[in-house]
């Protein structure tokens, strides 16, 4: 027999098989042949499996949105994946940012109060950039890569076997079927010998499935140690980005005071202009706008109004600015009273022996 007859031989073979499996398979859906059930075990491995893989993709997915906001970018870097190239190295939103930043304090003039905070806000957002650029490295190695391992390795195999058993099942079933309609003895004995052949390897394809899902445990043990590398790269992060900007609040914060008043408020300083303007909205704008609570305006008019003092809880830390004002400790009370043509953002605060200006917005009067 030569090679042609070989094949021609083995395809009629197998094309003999897949319309056995697609004669079976039809009439298990159609209620007309019996379905060989799997054991419950398997069953539960099986559905294991699927879940983990739906829910590792959704994962992989989002955290890859996290990460590259950018849709177009994330195209590209897919597209350089699968060319076994490297991505052009492209530089970041708070990169960019922190580099316009410079550039127009630069333009402004360093020797300027607004050029050299400008400065200042763009080295941080460089930084930031820079801790932003590592995040993703970190996360891309460490978490991203074996979850997309998973899927694109284990996961494959394990579909393919899954396959194979449910072929082989086909098979099973449809050597059942051809053994209950055989009534030469010839027949039947031939079918009985088609029936043990398949059975053995369906038991034996069952079994190797079955040691593939039973890994899944290992997966998710693997998969955690993957997340707690996600986690604690994250939270280098924004340790890092709290570091950075807390440096840059205390930069900006040694600036004199008369470079950050704002509508001629001598008054005001580094570490409260951004309260002073925002009492300047209303209390109420603030409450629904930044989650603040805030002491009504109508309780701090009548303060003032008043010459006596109130009990009031600190909201925030505070920490003076100069020797006429007094530092803050959340959730602390102290006494406030208001002092004739004190400016209208500020109360006069004392704990103790100690007393100095205290702004409103840090404060939340009590009954």
């Amino acid at each position: 027999m030569n090679i042609m007859d070989f094949n021609v031989k083995k395809l009629a073979a197998d094309a003999g098989t897949f319309l056995s499996r697609a004669v079976q398979f039809t009439e298990e859906k159609l209620g007309q042949a019996e379905k060989t059930e799997l054991d419950a075990h398997l069953e539960n491995l099986l559905s294991k499996a699927e879940c983990t893989k739906i829910w590792t993709e959704k994962i992989m997915k989002q955290t890859e949105v996290l990460l590259q906001p950018n849709p177009n970018a994330r195209i590209e870097e897919f597209v350089y994946e699968k060319l076994d190239r490297k991505a052009p190295s492209r530089i970041n939103n708070p990169e960019l940012l922190g580099q316009y930043m410079i550039d127009a304090g630069t333009e402004f003039g360093p020797g300027t109060a607004y050029g050299n905070a400008l400065i200042k806000c763009g080295e941080t957002q460089k930084r930031i950039g820079t801790a932003d650029r590592e995040l993703i490295q970190t996360s891309a190695l460490n978490f991203l890569t074996p979850l997309r391992n998973f899927i694109e390795g284990d996961y494959k195999t394990i579909a393919k076997e899954r396959k194979l058993l449910q072929n082989k099942r086909l098979d099973l079933d449809a050597a059942k079927t051809r053994l209950k309609k055989a009534k030469a003895a010839e027949t039947r004995s031939s079918s009985e010998q088609e029936l043990r052949i398949t059975q053995s390897e369906f038991d034996r394809q069952a079994e190797i499935t079955r040691l593939l899902l039973e890994g899944i445990s290992s997966t998710h043990a693997h998969h955690l140690r993957c997340l707690n590398d996600f986690v604690e790269a994250q939270m280098t992060y924004y340790a890092q980005c709290y570091q950075y900007m807390l440096d840059l609040q205390k930069q900006l914060g040694s600036f004199p005071s008369n470079y950050l008043c704002n509508n001629n408020q001598t008054s005001a300083t580094p570490g409260t202009s951004v309260p002073s303007v925002l009492s300047n909205v209303g209390s109420s704008a603030i409450a629904s706008t930044s989650g603040l609570v805030i002491s009504s305006p109508s309780n701090l008019n009548d303060l003032k109004e008043s010459s006596g003092s109130r009990k009031a809880r600190v909201l925030y830390d505070y920490d003076a600015a100069n020797s006429t004002e007094l530092s803050l400790l959340a959730d602390e009370v102290i006494t406030v009273f208001s002092v004739v043509g004190m400016d209208s953002d500020w109360l006069m605060g004392e704990r103790g022996n100690q007393k100095g200006k205290v702004p409103i917005t840090y404060l939340e009067l009590l009954n």
